[in-house]
């Protein structure tokens, strides 16, 4: 194993992945149109203007569209909402920078192992500049960020990843891990040939705050995580972690499976 590249938010900072969430719903209300916070989360991983082309193309919002407006929605509207989109993020964005418990400690573990620490993201350029900034504050550095700026398509495309490989110097694929919480983050490590992890607990597919987790009994909790698990393995995951800090148990378990010869 030479190197793994994290998601940014609901996997290594912004538990519950909030930052977008909100931006989203209140972008559409002011069209008129009600997501609920399941549809608005449905997308998450993708480009900010891709998720929005997603959410767009749902069967139910674009049927409210036509109701309102009399026409389905087509590339203009998607242009006009993410215009307003990511000036509303882009001003709450530094706010949502935090690590999440155990994300600092694993990178100081992963990286006294001599592992390369990469990642990629949903965000552009612009918005991951503010995130960087905040993130370095609070601890959180990895050493190379791919963002869909800087490539020809966000995720599910594996480029993203591939420019990781470029930068971090590491070949083949398969000596990576893809570790994120959507099932967007799956599909782009599978695409890239990568052993692919998902994270549960602080992720956007649980969608769960962290005093929620905390105070949630813990047979509707399991039941959540059961179902949250289902749908990243659906989407590709090799395996899920209940929370980003037991990702060394796996890291364990994905090596010895090399030593036998299987590739991801």
């Amino acid at each position: 194993m030479k190197a793994v590249v994290f998601d940014w938010a609901g996997t290594m900072v912004d538990y519950g992945c909030f930052a977008p969430l909100a931006v989203f719903l209140q972008v559409f209300k002011n069209r008129g149109i009600e997501l609920s916070a399941e549809e608005a989360r449905e997308p998450m991983g993708m480009l900010k203007r891709d998720h929005i082309q997603a959410l767009c193309r749902m069967e139910r919002v674009a049927g409210l569209w036509q109701e309102k407006y009399g026409r389905l929605p087509d590339e203009s509207d998607v242009d006009a909402l993410y215009a307003d989109f990511e000036p509303m993020l882009m001003e709450t964005l530094h706010q949502y920078a935090t690590p999440v418990p155990g994300a600092i400690q694993l990178v100081e573990r992963l990286r006294s192992q001599g592992l390369k620490i990469g990642s990629t993201t949903g965000y552009t350029r612009e918005m991951m500049a503010v995130v960087t900034k905040a993130a370095k504050e609070q601890g959180y550095a990895p050493d190379v960020l791919v963002t869909p700026s800087d490539m020809p398509a966000g995720r599910p495309y594996p480029w993203m990843c591939y420019q990781n490989a470029i930068l971090l110097d590491v070949y083949p694929m398969s000596e990576m891990v893809k570790v994120g919480d959507t099932t967007s983050d799956m599909k782009e490590g599978r695409n890239a040939g990568m052993w692919t992890v998902g994270v549960l607990k602080g992720g956007s597919e649980l969608g769960l705050a962290q005093e929620e987790v905390a105070h949630m009994a813990a047979d509707e909790l399991e039941e959540r995580m059961a179902k949250t698990s289902e749908r990243l393995r659906a989407a590709g995951a090799h395996y899920v972690i209940e929370e980003i800090g037991l990702l060394d148990e796996v890291l364990e378990k994905i090596k010895l499976r090399q030593a036998a010869g299987e590739r991801p």
